[in-house]
């Protein structure tokens, strides 16, 4: 659900649900069983948002990832109500979407509101700015249900910070940590980014060797994420720069996107070769050899 390109949802290809479909079936062909939590992207207004969750309802999806993304002619009250409608439906992960992708700065008390909601079970933070951030946090600790909200980070550019940091919030001194991430990066290098969040999970028990160990790659996993979602031309070039690296792994024939205008852009083939060579890592590059055949078979 997190890298699916909007254009899916277009008329022009109804790849919606045959999408999900096929994500639904291939989760069930290698994890028969309920050992995955299948979440699918929900977007639009109150009555696409809510017709896409049950699209996803219907395919046996747990939960809904709900994007501002197209909404910015709503008001938050209107959004508190889309997410209401949405969460009859199925349970909803809330999204701060940074900006420079089509989300929009929310007050605080905009996520009291949202956590208050009670089939919200999680919110997906990443504005792309530590006050946004703080700001959200203490609006989801603020419910009644804050203690009931999952907190999951994707602030791509701090992505080890966020997960190894302690947020104080609140009179009381209470803490919040993220549990999680949810992550484009992780889907072009998922078997480094569980090795690397199992090193954060040991870090927040106390082993200061772990947490030097995830300090240090967080500069790696940002550096990364630049060339891949092509900061240097304001993320313009983030799905092609994520089927470009799947490409070059041999999962994908080619870094095409359904859109014509969603291409590399200048410069970022070379930047994605130059992190690839620079944090082998990350890549996952030996990890998908052994399996492609396998996994394409």
């Amino acid at each position: 659900m997190h890298t699916t390109q909007f254009a899916i949802r277009d008329p022009r290809f109804g790849l919606y649900e045959p999408v999900l479909r096929c994500a639904a079936d291939t989760v069930a062909e290698f994890s028969p069983g309920d050992a995955f939590v299948k979440i699918a992207g929900v977007s639009g207004a109150i009555d696409q948002a809510v017709a896409e969750a049950e699209v996803a309802a219907d395919l046996g999806y747990d939960a809904v990832l709900l994007s501002p993304n197209a909404t910015t002619s709503l008001s938050e009250e209107d959004l508190v109500r889309r997410t209401r409608a949405v969460g009859g439906v199925l349970p909803v992960i809330a999204f701060y979407l940074q900006p420079a992708v089509g989300g929009r700065r929310f007050s605080e008390e905009y996520w009291t509101r949202t956590a208050d909601i009670e089939s919200v079970v999680a919110v997906k933070l990443a504005p792309f700015s530590r006050y946004r951030t703080l700001e959200a946090v203490r609006g989801i600790v603020r419910s009644g249900r804050g203690a009931d909200v999952a907190l999951y980070t994707g602030n791509d550019d701090t992505i080890v910070n966020d997960l190894v940091t302690d947020f104080h919030v609140g009179a009381a001194g209470e803490t919040r940590r993220f549990v999680g991430g949810l992550l484009g990066q992780w889907a072009v290098g998922t078997r480094a980014a569980v090795e690397l969040f199992a090193t954060i999970r040991s870090a927040s028990t106390g082993d200061d060797e772990a947490l030097r160990r995830a300090i240090a790659r967080g500069s790696d996993v940002t550096d990364a994420n630049s060339a891949l979602f092509d900061t240097a031309h304001d993320f313009a070039g983030s799905i092609a720069g994520i089927n470009e690296h799947l490409r070059r792994q041999g999962l994908l024939a080619g870094n095409w996107c359904l859109e014509e205008a969603e291409v590399l852009s200048p410069g970022q083939a070379e930047e994605l070769s130059r992190v690839r060579s620079a944090y082998p890592w990350l890549t996952d590059d030996a990890f998908v050899a052994e399996n492609l055949d396998r996994w394409l078979g």
